[in-house]
């Protein structure tokens, strides 16, 4: 088993298209019409799965406030260099928190940012040698 992707619902598909494109997502399909609302797939450039899948219901199916709409705590996303990503982040006018270290070390690094609905994004930039993902090895004394 694995994960396949989630769904985020969003208020207006366009300001969230052009904010996780700016954060480096692509665009690679679209269902106009589901029970949902509209659903647009999104997947980073080095992926070969859709990652995200976009929940637009323009009739009313969103809401902010999260004791009435699904909760997510947030998705992370890991990034090769922290600083160029930044940069690239705000040349698209996107703020992201200072990085910080979980280690204190200079390579493995996180940064927070928040999509235009509230949702929280974590970036990760793992120390050299780091697997993709976190395994039970990072839990070993």
């Amino acid at each position: 088993m694995r994960t396949l992707h989630f769904g985020l619902r969003v208020a207006d598909l366009e300001r969230s298209l052009a904010f996780y494109t700016a954060v480096g997502y692509e665009v690679i399909g679209s269902v106009p019409d589901t029970p949902f609302g509209s659903l647009t797939m999104l997947k980073l450039p080095g992926d070969e799965f859709v990652s995200i899948e976009l929940v637009h219901d323009p009739a009313g199916g969103y809401t902010a406030d999260a004791s009435k709409a699904g909760v997510l705590n947030h998705f992370v996303i890991k990034v090769e260099s922290m600083a160029a990503t930044l940069v690239e982040l705000a040349a698209h006018g996107i703020d992201a928190e200072a990085p910080v270290s979980p280690d204190g070390s200079d390579e493995f690094l996180t940064s927070w940012l928040t999509d235009p609905d509230g949702n929280r994004i974590e970036l990760v930039q793992w120390p050299t040698g780091h697997p993709d993902g976190i395994t039970g090895a990072d839990w070993t004394d």
